[in-house]
């Protein structure tokens, strides 16, 4: 199977105009690439800290910003409930070093374990929060779901501070402050935030009121420079895929600023290094493939907590051996989601040919709703990701758990909102879906075994009707195609430089014909190329990840099409440029 979807369109993007004809300090190559993403204005690829949006518009923040505030003056004690992510990891430890700077003297922290107490602050969790007495508990990337947790905080005598930044529910819960860009009336602009950006956002409120009152001065404590925890923001934010609007790009890109000068956190560094990935080089995908994993993989097989500590480490050698560990749960991950990746595909392979005898059924259905009762339900989301770039549908994945139940990982396609379409799904058939939540790309949901078949057929016959109303979105958008001149390194260089791509923001891609003049195949899934441009003789290195199943031999391929990252590949300090393809086409 070879990488993209082999019906996709592929199309250039629109060039939007600029607003005038000032000079932009960037490459003719980088100007059209920018105006491709609808920035029309230089200022707009420029991110000074001084040009984040101010806290004030946002709803619940003096409320939220008093109560700690009252909580570090009356040295209570204050309680973090995370998430088991990379967001919630990073925002987990954000808030421990900040509140300690400011003069927390009894901060502790909390995370659930996916597998006794599910997602976010659930009333099992409340419970075990309750033993550790905290005065204080605030919530990170979960809690505006959490309606009977918090209350159950709030019938123990405990305030209740909720930062999230997930869609809220119909009802809200009875916390004491909420700080969520996506709560109704709330008038903070930049609805993209991650967990973590919330959590810094709430930080910046306090520490501006306890400069205010003379807090620092009095205690002799020195104001804390929040830029130290950009790396910490950059990452969090990066690795929960959020969409990278200009308030994002911002912190992203001061973050990576700090990491290439060394001013970083220990365990930053260390995971960068056990990845391979020299600090001084660090780029956005980076946080995304090669960090964020590391620290993820503890949340899906063990406990987040060996990746927040090693986050919070001072000491380099210490940093260094929980990266160590952190790497070891990784490789046990890719191990175990290779092996659920493979059945998956083989499930859907069946699926298909079950439709495609069945034109009735190929007519009403749509997605994949897919289940084995030996995965792993840490690994779900990964499995459900996997199969939705392979086949540009959405896809739920299933697993089960201890009790019995299924719990299910969703991950969505440009167009169609997963909580929306589950939302729907709970309205009309309320005893299908047992909870639910998440984001337009992504969603978690659980149910009971004996009712998979039936949301499995609700479910594709859903997401049929969005895609006869709406169309199925199998367009492939690039940058066009590069003139032989700008297929070089610093090109591919400037490209690194020019912005923090991501979500929303994306890295960009172009399209291109080549002739294969070597191809080879890399650790059973990976191929290798070396290929030469039509109107060239230039030899051009190229690689394309995951491109084929561990059941193939590599193919034999003379004349490709391909869409296609322009890469710098860095190898013992020798750098070179490279093709990162994304879709081939055989043109022979």
């Amino acid at each position: 199977m070879l990488p993209g979807i082999s019906n996709r369109e592929i199309r250039s993007r629109a060039i939007s105009e600029p607003d005038d004809d000032s000079p932009w300090a960037c490459s003719d190559v980088l100007k059209k690439i920018f105006l491709a993403r609808n920035i029309t204005n230089s200022d707009e690829i420029e991110y000074p800290l001084s040009r984040l949006l101010t806290p004030s518009l946002f709803r619940g923040g003096e409320e939220a910003t008093q109560i700690v505030v009252n909580a570090l003056m009356q040295s209570e004690s204050i309680l973090i409930l995370g998430d088991y992510d990379a967001d919630g990891a990073t925002a987990t430890a954000l808030g421990v070093l900040a509140l300690r700077k400011m003069g927390a003297q009894r901060i502790s922290y909390l995370v659930p374990n996916r597998f006794d107490f599910g997602y976010g602050l659930s009333p099992g969790i409340a419970k075990v929060a309750i033993e550790k007495k905290p005065n204080l508990v605030i919530t990170v990337d979960n809690g505006i779901s959490s309606v009977e947790g918090v209350q159950c905080l709030k019938d123990a005598g405990i305030k209740v501070i909720v930062t999230d930044h997930h869609l809220a529910g119909e009802r809200l819960p009875n916390a004491d402050a909420i700080l969520n860009p996506n709560q109704p009336d709330c008038e903070f602009s930049s609805k993209c935030l991650a967990g973590v950006g919330v959590m810094f956002y709430l930080l910046l409120m306090v520490r501006a009121y306890l400069k205010q009152q003379g807090w620092f001065q009095l205690n002799n404590l020195s104001v804390p420079n929040f830029a130290d925890y950009l790396d910490l923001v950059a990452l969090g934010t990066v690795a929960d895929v959020v969409p990278l609007d200009y308030n994002n790009r911002i912190l992203v890109s001061q973050g990576i600023a700090r990491i290439r000068l060394g001013k970083c956190r220990p365990g930053i560094a260390a995971l960068l290094e056990v990845g391979k990935k020299d600090y001084v080089n660090a780029v956005s995908s980076d946080f995304g493939f090669v960090v964020a994993p590391r620290l993820n993989a503890a949340g899906r097989l063990e406990d987040i907590s060996k990746g927040i500590e090693c986050l919070l480490a001072e000491d380099e050698e210490i940093a260094r051996q929980y990266a160590a560990e952190l790497d070891r749960i990784n490789i046990e991950r890719k191990e175990i989601e290779l092996e659920m990746q493979s059945q998956a595909l083989e499930i859907v392979k069946k699926v298909l040919s079950s439709r495609d005898s069945d034109k009735d059924k190929n007519d009403k259905e749509s997605g994949f709703c897919l289940f084995d009762t030996d995965w792993h339900q840490g690994i779900t989301g990964l499995v459900a990701s996997r199969v939705k770039d392979k086949t540009g549908q959405p896809v739920i994945a299933f697993a089960r758990t201890p009790d019995g139940q299924l719990t299910g990982s969703a991950r969505s396609v440009p167009g169609l909102h997963f909580k929306d379409l589950l939302e729907d799904i709970a309205t009309k058939e309320p005893d299908l879906i047992e909870k639910f939540g998440g984001h337009a790309m992504a969603a978690g949901l659980t149910i009971e075994l004996q009712n998979l078949d039936a949301f499995r057929r609700l479910f594709y016959q859903r997401v049929a009707a969005h895609f006869k109303l709406n169309g199925s979105e199998t367009l492939l958008l690039t940058d066009g195609a590069l003139e032989v001149a700008n297929l070089s390194l610093q090109t591919a260089q400037d490209i690194r430089d020019g912005a923090p791509w991501g979500q929303g923001f994306p890295e960009p891609l172009f399209e291109g014909v080549f002739l294969v003049t070597n191809i080879r195949l890399l650790g059973g899934q990976h191929l290798k190329f070396s290929l030469l441009s039509e109107s060239s003789e230039q030899s051009i290195d190229a690689i394309a990840f995951r491109a084929v199943d561990s059941s193939m031999i590599c193919p034999n391929l003379n004349k490709i099409k391909v869409v296609y990252q322009l890469d710098v590949n860095d190898f013992r300090g020798r750098k070179s440029m490279q093709l990162i393809i994304k879709h081939i086409e055989s043109l022979d």
